[in-house]
């Protein structure tokens, strides 16, 4: 697991400039790529500010070791971004990352980067090794020096102490850590069990992160959905497929489109693509697939915008496929993930006849309702 996480850092290395960050928002700002915010301008200060630090830490283990016990060490410049979704947490994470001239760093989307951390375990535990959370932070601190966490959140207490363990490590390492997340740490564990227990972590992160509100009450990404007529597509074909393409490449700006797998209750599940928290799939991928309602509900919290294509007319035949089609859209109302599709027909005309088409005029609400500007808000 060590040597995948490694793997993962594609970031391209650009010279540094200590006003890189602030220069290039200013310079999207002036081409109309993205609208101004203010908030966002304090963020990118406080992302180049962490990059300024990051640097100088770098340069302070460079020293002869007698120089370095003259000197302070550099204060690490961990960073916690959180507010809700659509309000540009990830894109300046992007910018920062890219920005970033350290080569040891790698970057994750939250859910990878547990499913990583319990594959690791496993394996160690398969295999009777005695290595731990300590030993992994001992390796990782050896080949990265920034790691960045995209989409954070956390649902499960033993997540809760597995990552308490092992970022008190990777501070004692001094390495940089920058999360994004929909909430304060204060707010990620909602409802749970053991809430006590889970204190240790926020409290962790709140000793030796420095915690970034960006609250701007604009959702960027709703002024495109509002702007896309209509959210649902239809009939399929040529104008359905470049539909779909450009709402993707929109919501993502122009991210490339390549294979997405992720872990759904053990199982591994593959998608057309993924970037950040936007999947682009299609009914085949997801509902002719053994699927099943805990795996959806898993999906519809991973990821806030689903792109969906080629949703068929279906008759009896495709009872099967109706049933998991009905689940995947309570799912994804429950958690108020948008969704952009593509169907064969009208959402009324999608299931006329067979075994749940009762049950299926609530899907069909569901689906009405999810292209309205109430939902979408």
């Amino acid at each position: 697991m060590h040597k995948r996480i490694l793997d993962k850092d594609t970031g391209a290395n650009q010279p540094y400039n200590p006003d890189f960050l602030k220069n290039i928002y200013h310079q999207w700002c002036h081409e109309k790529r993205i609208k101004f915010d203010n908030l966002q301008l304090i963020t990118i200060t406080e992302l180049q500010n962490t990059l300024d630090n990051l640097i100088r830490l770098q340069l302070y283990y460079q020293k002869p070791a007698w120089r370095r016990m003259s000197n302070p060490l550099p204060k690490n410049p961990s960073l916690y971004i959180y507010g809700d979704v659509g309000r540009g947490k990830s894109m300046l994470m992007n910018l920062f990352y890219e920005a970033c001239p350290i080569k040891m760093k790698a970057r994750f989307h939250y859910s990878k980067f547990i499913s990583q951390i319990h594959a690791y375990l496993h394996v160690s535990s398969q295999h009777k090794k005695t290595e731990t959370l300590a030993t992994f932070a001992n390796k990782l601190s050896s080949e990265i020096k920034l790691l960045c966490i995209d989409e954070f959140y956390v649902t499960d207490i033993a997540d809760a102490m597995i990552l308490e363990r092992l970022f008190s490590q990777l501070i004692k390492l001094n390495i940089t850590i920058v999360i994004t997340s929909n909430r304060h740490p204060n707010d990620l564990y909602q409802g749970g069990i053991q809430k006590a227990q889970f204190s240790k972590f926020t409290e962790l992160l709140q000793g030796h992160v420095k915690i970034i509100a960006l609250d701007t009450p604009t959702d960027y990404r709703l002024s495109y959905l509002r702007s896309t007529q209509p959210v649902y597509f239809f009939p399929l074909g040529k104008a359905s497929d470049q539909f779909i393409n450009n709402a993707y490449a929109q919501l993502t700006q122009n991210a490339a489109i390549i294979p997405y797998q992720f872990s759904l209750l053990g199982r591994t599940t593959t998608i057309r693509s993924a970037y950040q928290n936007i999947a682009l799939t299609s009914f085949n991928e997801l509902c002719e697939q053994p699927l099943g309602s805990n795996d959806y509900c898993e999906m519809a919290q991973q990821f806030n915008y689903l792109i969906m294509a080629n949703i068929p007319k279906m008759s009896y035949e495709y009872r099967n496929e109706a049933k998991r089609f009905m689940s995947l859209i309570d799912a994804l109302y429950e958690h108020n993930v948008k969704l952009i599709c593509s169907a064969e027909t009208p959402a009324e005309d999608l299931y006329l006849e067979g075994d749940g088409s009762f049950e299926f005029k609530r899907t069909i609400s569901r689906l009405i309702e999810m292209q309205t500007q109430h939902y979408l808000t």
